[in-house]
């Protein structure tokens, strides 16, 4: 080979980054774009989830939120309608953004009938692979759950001063009540039994009546009402003590939902205090745990970090044993502060924060993590059967 005959090889470019990550306190994370265009703004938090990425995106808790899956491998069994826990579904996408370390890759498993990033851009959500979602797992652990802007354009152009201009701008969800976007504008009857595979098959009639308070329902935790035994009419987040006394129910659910809840307790904790005066047989999980909290004279205060995971081990002081639980929380009951009326019934293994109460006087208790999430598998399902428990007790004692 002569001299004239050598070629040189090409300039190499690193390659334009067509998704952004603009913080709050002036970071910027780049990498390739997936899902919906546009930017959002909202709050970063990390989830250590390893599979259920479909369920935790379609998690009403979720909305105003960026999620950083710290499990690298998300969204590679692609997407279908069975794992959408939105049961309203007129509501907009909760979630904000996505963020993830690998790229996808295309579908592999049976159960899947579109790609994921399409299934984002259906629904509305910005993602943002190639990142290192360790580092920014870290950052949030040390400096706390960040406000930030995510933006996705295929062509590589950003205003990063106007983004992280948006990002300083955002309020933050403290004092910010979310449950209006989520929950449902009209009474509804719930008519699945519990998923199982294939499918879920329809409930039949139950023994107990049920009103679920919808400030954000899952539809899993209205499955698994049915499967306890209970017929299930769900109402809006706004509906007062006397319309749901009206259906006649022998308890009340209080569902999970986002947002600061001592926001929404603006409204909803009068008409909690009000049922609890009834003595209606009363359960919560997660928001609905802290709108609990609040009826009773507690106090919730804003974590530093949240929890956000499916391997979390909670303690259940009534049998002794820890539960391997699922949680998305950012706001927390204060457990010093609960009246003597009540009693802590749980507690995280990981900060010793409260995660569950009962009450002495009244027919009423709730948990802070999601028991139809099945991360144990069914380590907490016991507790839909608790409740339907303690309405065969009210129903003994009429």
């Amino acid at each position: 080979m002569t001299k004239d005959q050598v070629t040189t090889p090409p300039a190499w470019t690193k390659p334009r980054a067509t998704a952004l990550l603009v913080l709050a306190n002036g970071a910027v994370f780049e990498g390739t774009g997936l899902g919906a265009e546009g930017f959002a703004t909202g709050e970063v938090c990390f989830n250590t989830a390893m599979t259920g990425y479909q369920e935790i995106l379609t998690d009403p808790s979720y909305a105003g939120q960026i999620v950083t899956f710290t499990f690298p491998h998300i969204g590679n069994v692609g997407a279908n309608e069975d794992d959408v826990e939105t049961s309203n579904s007129a509501a907009s996408a909760g979630v904000r953004g996505i963020i993830v370390d690998a790229p996808v890759t295309a579908p592999s498993n049976h159960r899947s009938t579109l790609h994921f990033g399409d299934w984002l851009k259906l629904r509305g959500i910005i993602g943002l692979c190639g990142v290192d979602t360790r580092a920014l797992t870290t950052l949030i652990r040390e400096n706390g759950m960040q406000n930030a802007a995510i933006a996705h354009a295929p062509d590589g152009v950003f205003d990063v001063d106007a983004l992280r201009s948006l990002a300083r701008e955002w309020p933050g969800l403290e004092g910010m009540d979310l449950v209006p976007s989520v929950t449902t504008t009209k009474d509804y009857e719930w008519t699945q039994a519990a998923w199982r595979p294939y499918g879920s098959a329809s409930a039949g009639a139950g023994r107990y009546k049920v009103v679920a308070i919808d400030y954000g329902v899952k539809r899993n935790i209205l499955r698994l009402l049915t499967e306890a035994g209970c017929s299930v009419t769900v109402v809006p987040a706004t509906a007062s003590a006397d319309e749901i006394r009206a259906l006649h129910p022998d308890g009340v659910f209080l569902s999970n939902g986002p947002g600061d809840p001592a926001e929404t307790g603006k409204y909803a904790v009068p008409v909690i205090r009000e049922l609890l005066e009834n003595k209606i047989p009363t359960f919560g999980i997660c928001l609905g745990h802290q709108m609990l909290a609040l009826a009773i004279g507690a106090r919730t205060e804003k974590m530093r970090q949240g929890h956000h995971g499916a391997n979390h081990p909670v303690k259940d002081f009534t049998t002794g044993k820890v539960e391997i639980v699922s949680m998305n929380h950012g706001f927390s009951v204060d457990s010093a502060s609960l009246p003597a009326s009540a009693r802590e019934t749980h507690r995280s293994l990981f900060d010793g924060s409260n995660c569950g109460l009962e009450l002495t006087d009244r027919p009423a208790f709730s948990v802070q993590h999601h028991p139809e999430a099945s991360p144990g598998p069914r380590d907490s399902h016991y507790l839909f059967f608790r409740f339907a428990q303690m309405m065969e007790r009210a129903k003994a004692q009429a």
